[in-house]
């Protein structure tokens, strides 16, 4: 645990020269003919190859929910960060969190974590090359330098270091070349749009290898801040960069060390009230515009980290894995929730977390036996310090700024053994097992302190402390074996049916907003004691069993690839976190506001997924031409059986799950022919995107104002690419009619009588929105040495 104070580490700064000196890249690789993946006229549709199961397999063969995207594709499409895969991936939300530019709010099969504070963990998990992201701050990665990108569906844990309970998403790096290479990337665009990404390597001797990228992604804002000048709303000035150095002593030997690093200097995003305000202020006409007053402190992200992974191949049947890591990141963000000049919720935060991480993987693998069995340790540290000034509620009680100071640090410290083993039965026939032991310790301190005149030193400020609400120091350790088992048949080499059993946990931690004043006599001993306030604070951990029935079937020579997937699920003891307004002086005006925690429900989710693709016609015109679609489809049917709320009451019939539509559909059409230009052979293909959601609520408590109706989004691009790979041209346009959704919010409104909408924070009412990129259109290049 550390101390309430400002920190600073070494590493942030170390990666940043690593990844400025070592710029070299990635190997080049065979041109693809376009999304469809034809090789020829005559080809079926291309494996696929992925690592879901800790082990080289075709996507055909794994019996897993996963959705792979390969890195070419990615770049033929444009596709900017891995918020964009949630087009593509059905009963999969990814969104930019509210107020800010870069965490990342995830969820699967309904369950995630929309709260970014210390103390929950994401219910998604996000690797980096075999490495878990503890935190989902600077998790919005920029999709460059990537080799594939996998999303699996389900719990995961029997494969996987880290226990997430909702599924995991895999971002892959390219492996250097034996080559000298050199590649250039660039897009410019609407909105003064102007990327950069160089990415190089070159062998220093026979057996190592050196490499990197660095990349430079600068937009202006899409709206504009109407109080602050000279800053935006909504733009982007991110610098990154990746390098790695790779080691071969020995045919069966890989070792690599890689470094990456993330400086994001964009300008605060703010949000978009959707009701007028007290004082009188309309609702403005542009989403994208705000009247924050807010921008202490100035908003930066740094994430860095470096890695050691270890491969080495004993023999034909024994592997040895072993992945190092350190990551670190800092962020500090303005966030104004009423976007008003006034000062009514203005709440600056910071937020630093580092964590070490350990795993050591033993694969074995024969004719009839496979599998992997693993030990995994994270040492982790989350801490956020953040106010919440309330100005006008100040004024109105006599006590000008009044302000709340909280901070939260929380330690976990976990370690699991885990394994997982399928066994050929016959030869069509193969049955998996596996399971997951987890130990995890968590450690909170909480410090809450009520203050006058103002923001605090910490943030630029001169108030003084008038009260301290919560003083708290707790840990409690939780323990949990999640089990899994499969079965699948491959009657053919073009079928795979499986039927699979699994189980997930989150583990639980204690609300770093929680006040220990406000925690009742929960054992009824007629006294609030330090037990009282340690059970109102802490929450437990939540629980999933899934049942999934699949097939996977390649048909027509390749020609058609698809896959089914239906599941039933229960999820036991949700967590439910949230804050709400508080009287503390009993005058009837909330002068302050509580984090409250609860393992609230339990709900049923169900669903059915269906995604493939079709090479539906090749020389159409005998030019060699061919015409290719691509489809996913999700539907889940998400219901809470029990939702207790703060007053004990049962309220499953008026709550919902928040981000989690019933309906994701996408359908992606790709026209492909050759085409000459400049006399360079070369491939000309017209790709078409349309993905659409249904009606989805951003918290369980369903809101009129907040919850997104259905919404579908187009995106076109037309690209050309030379026959060897060198050099590539496109134009794109995302979200061609320019549809406005929502994301993200913040609400502290109660509904009155007669419709009125009262403030339960503050006195303006603060009921604001974040939006999807509106219509935006970039051109780009690539040119490969």
């Amino acid at each position: 645990m550390k101390s309430f104070q400002p920190r600073r580490h070494g590493l942030l700064s170390t990666v940043a020269v690593i990844g400025l000196v070592c710029v070299g890249g990635t190997p080049a690789q065979a041109q693809q003919n376009s999304v469809s993946g034809a090789d020829s006229a005559s080809a079926g549709l291309e494996e696929i190859t992925v690592t879901a199961r800790r082990r080289a397999e075709t996507l055909q063969d794994v019996p897993i929910s996963v959705t792979a995207f390969d890195g070419d594709q990615l770049t033929l499409m444009a596709t900017q960060d891995i918020v964009e895969l949630a087009k593509f991936s059905p009963n999969v939300t990814l969104e930019v969190s509210r107020g800010t530019n870069t965490t990342l709010t995830a969820f699967i099969r309904g369950v995630g974590q929309q709260d970014p504070v210390a103390g929950f963990e994401p219910g998604v998990g996000l690797y980096i090359d075999d490495v878990y992201l503890n935190r989902p701050q600077a998790a919005v990665l920029d999709i460059y330098d990537v080799e594939r990108i996998e999303v699996l569906r389900g719990p995961q844990g029997t494969l996987y270091g880290r226990n997430t309970i909702g599924g995991a998403i895999k971002y892959v790096t390219k492996r250097l070349s034996d080559e000298p290479e050199l590649q250039v990337r660039g897009a410019v665009g609407a909105y003064d749009q102007l990327d950069l990404i160089v990415t190089g390597s070159a062998p220093i001797t026979d057996t190592l290898r050196i490499g990197g990228t660095f990349a430079t992604l600068n937009r202006d804002g899409f709206g504009e801040n109407l109080v602050l000048d000279d800053v935006d709303n909504y733009n982007k000035q991110i610098m990154a960069a990746r390098a790695s150095l790779e080691w071969t002593p020995a045919e069966n030997v890989f070792v690599r060390l890689s470094g990456d690093y993330i400086d994001d200097d964009s300008d605060p995003r703010q949000g978009h009230r959707l009701i007028p305000s007290a004082s009188g202020e309309p609702v403005l006409n542009d989403v994208f515009d705000t009247r924050a007053g807010l921008n202490t402190p100035t908003q930066e992200v740094q994430m860095g980290g470096i890695a050691l992974n270890i491969e080495w191949e004993i023999n034909e049947n024994w592997t040895v894995k072993n992945i190092l890591a350190y990551r670190e990141d800092e962020s500090s963000s303005p966030i104004d929730f009423d976007s008003l000049p006034v000062a009514d919720v203005d709440v600056p935060v910071d937020y630093e977390n580092d964590q070490f991480s350990e795993e050591l993987q033993i694969l074995y693998q024969d004719d009839k036996f496979s599998g992997l069995l693993g030990f995994y340790y994270l040492d982790a540290n989350a801490f956020n310090a953040f106010e919440v000034l309330l100005g006008t509620t100040g004024d109105l009680i006599g006590v000008p700024g009044l302000n709340a100071l909280t901070l939260g640090d929380v330690g976990t410290e976990t370690w699991a053994i885990f394994g997982d083993f399928t066994y050929d039965l016959t030869e069509t026939v193969s049955l998996s097992v596996g399971g997951r032991f987890t130990h995890d310790e968590r450690t909170s301190q909480i410090l809450r302190q009520t203050l006058a005149g103002g923001f605090s030193e910490r943030f630029g400020g001169a108030g003084t402390v008038i009260a301290t609400t919560s003083d708290f120091n707790g840990s409690e350790t939780y323990e949990e074996f999640n089990p899994r088992a499969s079965i699948s048949w491959q009657p053919t080499e073009e079928h795979n049916f499986y039927f699979t059993y699994s189980e997930g946990f989150k583990g639980g931690s204690f609300d770093p907003r929680g006040q220990s004043t406000a925690a009742p006599d929960l054992d009824g001993d007629g006294d609030i004691d330090n037990d009282d306030i340690f059970e109102f604070l802490r929450f437990e951990p939540e629980e999933v069993e899934m049942f999934e029935l699949g097939w996977k079937a390649a048909l027509f020579d390749r020609r058609l690839l698809f896959s089914i997937a239906g599941f039933l699920s229960n999820y036991t003891n949700v967590q439910i976190p949230g804050s709400i307004g508080v009287d503390t002086t009993g005058d009837g005006v909330n002068d302050s506001f509580i984090g409250i925690t609860s393992n609230a429900g339990d709900a049923d989710i169900n669903g059915i997924e269906f995604e493939g693709q079709a090479l539906l016609s090749t020389d159409l015109t005998g030019a060699g031409d061919g015409l290719n679609f691509a489809w996913t489809l999700g539907y889940l049917d998400a219901e809470f059986n029990e939702f207790i709320d703060a007053f004990g009451n049962d309220v499953a019939d008026q709550r919902v799950f928040q981000n989690t539509p019933d309906w994701t559909l996408s359908g992606n059409l790709t026209y492909s022919r050759p085409l000459s230009f400049g006399g360079t052979d070369g491939l000309f293909s017209v790709i078409n995107t349309v993905a659409y959601r249904s009606a989805a609520s951003q918290f369980e408590e369903p809101n009129p104002f907040l919850d997104q109706p259905g919404f579908a989004l187009w995106d076109a691009s037309l690209v050309w690419e030379s026959d060897d790979g060198r050099l590539q041209f496109g134009l794109h346009a995302k979200n061609i009619t320019d549809k406005e959704y929502i994301v993200a919010g913040y609400n502290f409104i109660t509904p009155g009588p007669d419709g009125a909408l009262i403030p339960n924070l503050g006195t303006e009412g603060t009921l604001t929105a974040f939006y999807g990129n509106p219509r935006t259109v970039l051109g780009t290049f690539q040119i490969r040495f």
